[in-house]
């Protein structure tokens, strides 16, 4: 039952990592379609962090409570979305592509001039957006084989490339068996565990504020470089500290005072890694991505 709920639970993930950006760019004004993105990005970590919370909440519980709240406490979420989604406007591009002109002129007044869909910056964004549907349809005779044809080739590379680039950051693989590495490091109790986890979602949530702030005047490309220079450079110390930390470990027989406190050390330094390598993606590869 847990695999099947993990399958649907995917597969909407899925669709919203799909459907949200692209409803975000129809509806947003130009000038603000990044800064959505990146406030995305953040809303996302910030359920990653409420999640490893109620994790670090429930890690006092006793009994099967313990990893059953977690799970029954998603659905709250989900339930608000629902709900709150009927209150949401159709975007206006679809809108106009089903023929829908006048609810599309009534949503832009909504969306820019706070209702007054008659200003002239409404008419000429309606207009836009009709003529780009039009030449679309006009332009239509193609398939997917011309993603592959120049001058599309190099786009279609680059925007499947940088999906690609971004999950093998491994940012999932570390959020995920982060318990693992700090367990694997010294950490003994399911709360100390927990809590640890739970900081690392506060890092994600404070690391990704810079990327909202300041993203147009840094430039992607160059936020993306530095991003994974640093994510390079973090991810070597831990594995570095990790590999010095077993060879600690193994030792232990003959553990000396002096032993412990390199073994606390290591394990406080492969902490803050973690740590580093999620700020990192946090504020590139995160709201860039």
């Amino acid at each position: 039952m847990l695999i099947a709920g993990r399958f649907v639970n995917g597969l909407a993930v899925g669709f919203l990592s799909s459907v949200v950006p692209m409803y975000q760019s129809e509806t947003a004004p130009p000038e603000n379609r990044g800064r959505m993105v990146s406030l995305q990005q953040w809303a996302i970590t910030w359920g990653i962090f409420l999640a490893f919370g109620i994790d670090y909440g429930c890690s006092f519980i006793k009994g099967p409570k313990q990893f059953r709240l977690p799970l029954g406490l998603q659905i709250v979420p989900s339930i608000i979305l629902l709900f709150t989604m009927v209150l949401m406007p159709f975007s206006p591009r679809w809108l106009v592509a089903h023929n829908y002109i006048s609810d599309a002129r009534r949503v832009l007044g909504r969306l820019r001039t706070y209702g007054h869909a008659s200003a002239p910056e409404v008419q000429e964004e309606l207009r836009l957006i009709h003529e780009t549907i039009v030449h679309e349809r006009e332009t239509m005779h193609s398939s997917y084989w011309d993603l592959l044809k120049y001058p599309n080739r190099r786009r279609t590379f680059l925007g499947c490339g940088m999906q690609f680039m971004q999950q093998f950051t491994g940012i999932n693989t570390l959020m995920l068996y982060a318990p693992t590495i700090f367990r694997d490091i010294g950490l003994n109790s399911i709360q100390s565990i927990a809590l640890c986890q739970a900081i690392n979602g506060l890092v994600n949530v404070i690391s990704t504020i810079p990327a909202i702030l300041w993203i147009d005047r840094w430039g992607r490309r160059p936020t993306l470089l530095v991003g994974t220079i640093c994510i390079i450079l973090f991810y070597l110390v831990l594995s570095l500290l990790m590999r010095s930390y077993s060879t600690l470990d193994s030792k232990s027989g003959v553990d000396t005072s002096e032993s412990d406190a390199n073994g606390r050390a290591v394990g406080i330094a492969s902490i803050s890694m973690v740590y580093l390598v999620v700020a990192s993606f946090a504020f590139s590869w995160g709201p860039c991505g």
